[in-house]
């Protein structure tokens, strides 16, 4: 009997080497105003990515309430940030973009495309999706990918939050078989093989590539599946070269896509899951069962990683704030688990929580 639940992606983390430009470009230019948490501590059971010692760092989670999972920005603070000596390739092993849901991709290209250099043309995912590229002011990649779906609207606002993440692979079969018994990715929307035009904004565009792009069959449940429902996974493998690997010789949280993270229930259960089907986790945060404190929430995170060493991040949420300042926490252990948190809360979270643009 299945005693562990994934509701979907909580966040995709970002690495920079400028916090706060990096959440101000997230926050004028995709939408992601509303600060979950923010942290400015010690990176202390992270040891096996990080040098094996503790690493000082700035982090926070920023979400777009319009639907989809969240952004965790992350700065180291007494260590240089090391970028990626090599500009990252299609296909390349690791998570080389992000998707982001987008409402209507023909305008928001214009929005983009009127201030901002680096957007790619209009153009279509295998399957026909309209979608197109944006590199941020680090040079990440985001596939703008058109939704429909809204969660709560905002005002102006045709963006929404990560719906999926484009992995590179070095074995299709093998990826896929993870990406389905691990994550829940059963059902493949497509499976294809060739060149792809709309990848025009990334280096090796023009190469041979398997692209699979995976989902779940049935609608993800429990408290936050509502928000952070229809996650995709696309697994890319390149066919024309060896691809290198994004965080070859650099630690967790340097720039760049540092984790895909899943927000969970039942985590011991989901361990001895994990470890029948040979994929143990590797960082635990609460080896006793203690909650982890992160600041203005607590909880349980984990790490796996894929069979390319992608790293996966699983959280499962005990406590969460509604209104900081009010001392309005939610205790997610004396709620039922199953059961979606209603819309207004995160209205709350809206209107407590909404960051602007700071120098």
């Amino acid at each position: 009997m299945v005693s562990f639940n994934i509701s979907g992606i909580q966040q995709v983390g970002v690495g920079t080497v400028d916090f706060r430009k990096s959440w101000n470009w997230f926050i004028e230019h995709f939408g992601f105003d509303i600060r979950v948490l923010e942290d400015d501590t010690v990176a202390e059971r992270m040891l096996p990515y990080t040098g094996n010692k503790p690493q000082k760092r700035h982090a926070c989670i920023a979400l777009n309430l319009q639907g989809g999972g969240g952004l965790e920005i992350w700065q180291y603070s007494d260590r240089t940030p090391q970028p990626c000596p090599f500009d990252v390739a299609v296909g390349d092993l690791g998570t080389f973009a992000a998707k982001i849901k987008c409402l209507d991709v023909r305008a928001f290209h214009d929005q983009m495309a009127a201030k901002w250099p680096q957007v790619g043309p209009v153009s279509a995912l295998p399957d026909g999706t309209p979608c197109f590229y944006v590199k941020d002011l680090y040079g990440n990649c985001f596939q703008l990918v058109e939704r429909k779906d809204v969660f709560l609207p905002q005002k102006n606002c045709l963006t929404g939050g990560v719906i999926g993440a484009l992995v590179g692979v070095t074995d299709m079969e093998r990826s896929v078989a993870f990406y389905k018994e691990i994550l829940g990715y059963d059902q493949v929307i497509y499976d294809k093989t060739g060149v792809f035009d709309d990848w025009s904004l990334m280096p090796a565009a023009g190469e041979n590539y398997r692209r699979v792009l995976l989902s779940p069959s049935k609608p993800r449940t429990g408290a936050y599946a509502g928000i952070f429902s229809g996650d995709t996974v696309e697994l890319v493998q390149a066919l024309d070269r060896m691809p290198r690997k994004i965080y070859e010789g650099r630690y967790w949280g340097d720039p760049g896509f540092i984790q895909i993270c899943y927000d969970v229930t039942g985590m011991r259960a989901l361990e001895k899951f994990c470890n029948e089907k040979g994929h143990p986790f590797t960082v635990d945060s609460c080896p006793g069962d203690v909650s982890f404190d992160m600041g203005d929430a607590s909880g349980h995170f984990t790490y796996i990683e894929d069979p390319d060493g992608t790293l996966i991040e699983l959280v499962e949420t005990h406590k969460v704030p509604i209104a900081k300042k009010l001392g309005w926490y939610i205790d997610m252990k004396k709620r039922d688990a199953s059961k979606p948190l209603p819309k207004f809360l995160f209205r709350a979270i809206g209107l407590m929580s909404r960051q602007k643009i700071t120098e």
